[in-house]
């Protein structure tokens, strides 16, 4: 019997979509594709070279989640290789599915039990994940808004005047920092862990979580380097603004549930770069460089990963042909902080083919 949230995620997500097109295309009616394709052809060869660069620091940095999760487990044996192709693919069909905390899920389980994890492990390696992801999106967003307070007016028509006002952002980027700082802290110290309900809250080791706090931040950095090099320098507002855009949008496009964030992604960062709507030849330039950043971070790496997934599957019948034993790995003894492994271990169970 399937649970009332697998049906009711998938249409959120399907409304996000028709909800933003729409919205899109209000703002796109009156522009040509042919006026698009020419501002992407505009963009200078060196920059989109620095978006290609800026791509590959991204899935980089993804595959050091999957490692760092691995040391968190205490597994040892499994190679980066191993580790950058399995973390590869599962971002680039998750980037582009949606739901990317179960669709990764299952990549991962199918990969990773290959090599001798149990469920139970893959959900820990899972949850540390996405909450390595949450960290760096927390620490990103309190350092751009205490560094530029002024970031919200660029939305004081769309959002009521105490959410855009500098002091606002000021005290909501503290309190991000300072959720960092917490966690920080409670790693130095070895604090013992706080149970909410269900959830249970026990920091990791300190060479864990500083790696956690280098990775993130890398991955985001070099995901929204992406558009910041292929905009022209008309429409650039310099690197903050385009991280603190980016940042906002790409959180937007995960709440939403949409696949690959399709459409609310470009209309919250269309929206945040406060452009005018008669200004036909900016708004070119912002659209070209937003899709420069789908082919780049979602649909050459999802093409590429499903190439990996047929080559992977192929080897995995070839093994049932002639089975060999897996090392086991002994059982986590942690739970990662703020998420529900058991949870994801569940659903794991029940997805997994």
């Amino acid at each position: 019997m399937k649970k009332l949230s697998e049906f009711i995620w998938p249409l959120i997500g399907l409304a996000a979509v028709v909800v933003s097109g729409y919205f899109l295309y209000q703002e796109l009616k009156t522009t040509s594709l042919a006026a698009i394709w020419a501002a992407v052809l505009a963009i200078p060869p060196h920059r989109i070279l620095m978006a290609a660069i800026s791509t590959l620091v991204a899935y980089a940095a993804l595959a050091w989640y999957d490692r760092i999760a691995l040391m968190h487990l205490g597994v040892r044996h499994i190679s980066w290789l191993f580790v950058s192709l399995c973390s590869f693919t599962t971002y680039a069909l998750s980037h582009n599915i949606g739901a990317s905390v179960f669709s990764g899920a299952l990549v991962r389980y199918r990969a990773y039990t290959a090599k001798g994890l149990s469920a139970a492990q893959v959900a820990v390696l899972v949850a540390l994940c996405s909450f390595t992801f949450f960290l760096g999106t927390i620490l990103l967003g309190g350092f751009t808004l205490v560094y530029d307070p002024n970031l919200l007016e660029r939305l004081r028509d769309k959002l009521p005047a105490i959410i855009t006002n500098p002091s606002t952002a000021i005290v909501v980027g503290i309190c991000m920092l300072a959720f960092v700082a917490i966690y920080v802290i409670g790693s130095l110290l070895r604090l013992p862990p706080i149970s909410l309900r269900k959830f249970k809250l026990e920091y990791p080791r300190p060479g864990i979580m500083l790696r956690q706090l280098a990775a993130a931040p890398l991955e985001l950095l070099g995901a929204a380097g992406i558009i910041y090099f292929a905009l022209p320098d008309a429409v650039n507002p310099n690197f903050i603004p385009v991280l603190a855009i980016f940042l906002a949008s790409f959180s937007v496009a995960l709440a939403s549930h949409a696949p690959g964030g399709l459409g609310v992604f470009e209309i919250v960062f269309l929206t945040a770069m406060n452009i005018d709507v008669a200004d036909e030849p900016r708004k070119n330039a912002v659209i070209a460089a937003l899709l420069v950043f789908r082919v780049f971070y979602f649909w050459i790496p999802a093409l590429i990963s499903v190439v990996v997934v047929v080559l992977f599957e192929r080897s995995r019948l070839a093994a049932a042909i002639t089975p060999s034993v897996p090392a086991t790995v002994p059982e986590p003894p942690v739970v990662v902080p703020g998420l529900d492994a058991h949870e994801l271990e569940r659903e794991l169970k029940q997805k997994a083919i």
